[in-house]
């Protein structure tokens, strides 16, 4: 629209994370804090029970998500898009924790995580959408192979669309108001094309193309993922 002259200011909206242009986008901190409620649930099911919990998290072809809620809410395993896993790796920290004496695990999976050399669980197609794949159902696989491999009763819990709304956070509220402030600004000063976009500690404005031009996924040699491995996180690989 922008490029046939309709005067277009973008702002970053989405749970995924997944814009390169932006630190964070809205919406991402309250589905993270969603998700890390639904883990601090699981647990105690998890424990009392004996069981594995695997809980499956949106996010699409990006790990944010599933990666920072499991951090955060305490999670065995965290599968995501960027590491293609080897079930046999998940099994094995199921079954150490196991012989450990810590008879249940957590294990959360992205919704677009799947296995090394096979591609991501797609749970129907929409042919007239301009994005036909609908994700779906690699928690349900993760929970059967692992109960089958490891003997030890799995239960699946798919999180969906509560991630998306409710209350948002704090950090959320205040990140839409300053991006719905600058877009405003950015009206009045005539920046059109352009979104506007936190650049740590400031909001800028950034091209529209750049903002689209590739999807932001998480850094397999980045902070967060030594940050998880360093704790003890299976991460599948």
């Amino acid at each position: 629209m922008s490029q046939l002259g309709v005067r277009v200011i973008g702002v970053p909206k989405t749970i995924d994370n997944d814009l390169s242009a932006t630190d964070y986008t809205f919406g991402f901190n309250t589905a993270v804090a969603t998700a890390t409620d639904a883990i601090d649930k699981l647990h105690t099911t998890a424990e009392s029970h004996h069981r594995v919990m695997v809980l499956e998290v949106m996010g699409r072809y990006a790990g944010w998500i599933a990666l920072e809620s499991g951090m955060a809410g305490g999670a065995d395993v965290i599968l995501i898009p960027e590491i293609p896993y080897n079930i046999q790796s998940v099994c094995n920290k199921v079954n150490e924790r196991y012989a450990a004496g810590k008879k249940f695990s957590i294990v959360v999976v992205a919704e677009g995580a799947h296995p090394a050399g096979e591609g991501m669980v797609v749970k129907y197609t929409v042919a007239e959408s301009h994005d036909p794949i609908r994700l779906g159902g690699i928690g349900n696989k993760v929970g059967a192979d692992i109960e089958r491999i490891t003997g030890i009763e799995s239960r699946v819990t798919i999180l969906g669309h509560l991630q998306r709304g409710g209350s948002p956070t704090p950090f959320d509220r205040i990140l839409g108001t300053r991006l719905g402030v600058a877009a405003v600004k950015s009206i009045a000063e005539g920046r059109f094309g352009t979104m506007v976009s936190l650049k740590t500690p400031n909001i800028v404005n950034v091209p529209l193309l750049e903002a689209i031009h590739e999807l932001k996924k998480v850094p397999v040699d980045g902070d967060l993922v030594f940050a998880a491995r360093s704790v003890g996180i299976c991460l599948g690989d």
